[in-house]
């Protein structure tokens, strides 16, 4: 399993919009080699991208995992996906990690959260 559950659960808070998120939802396949490995050096990675706020991941009994990351801007995003790391990760996911797998981008226009009674609203 990775590292997500070392940690304590937290979620990333609400940021002043717009903002972009990545939505990604996969089924994993039984050979997970090495892959928790290169998820944790994907984590280090996203997070030198200039732009990158956070991450969110929920693990399901069932297998789907959900990943949802957000982006200050487009460029951001676009620097996360075209890294060249990120990029051979993705193809290593097709050929032995992911069943399946989907993968939503959008814009957020509003955002607001809750946090030990009070509001976060930016």
């Amino acid at each position: 399993m990775s590292r997500h559950s070392e940690v304590p659960v937290t979620s990333v808070e609400a940021h002043e919009p717009p903002y972009y998120v990545a939505v990604f939802t996969a089924v994993r396949t039984e050979n997970q080699n090495d892959f928790s490995e290169t998820n944790a050096r994907m984590e280090d990675l996203v997070q030198g991208v200039a732009g990158f706020l956070g991450m969110d991941h929920a693990q399901t009994p069932g297998g789907l995992g959900i990943t949802v990351s957000y982006f200050r801007d487009a460029d951001a995003l676009t620097a996360w996906r075209t890294n060249v790391e990120h990029r051979a990760a993705q193809e290593r996911g097709r050929a032995e990690w992911y069943q399946s797998y989907t993968l939503h981008v959008a814009k957020v226009e509003r955002s607001h959260g809750f946090l030990n009674g009070a509001d976060e609203a930016p």
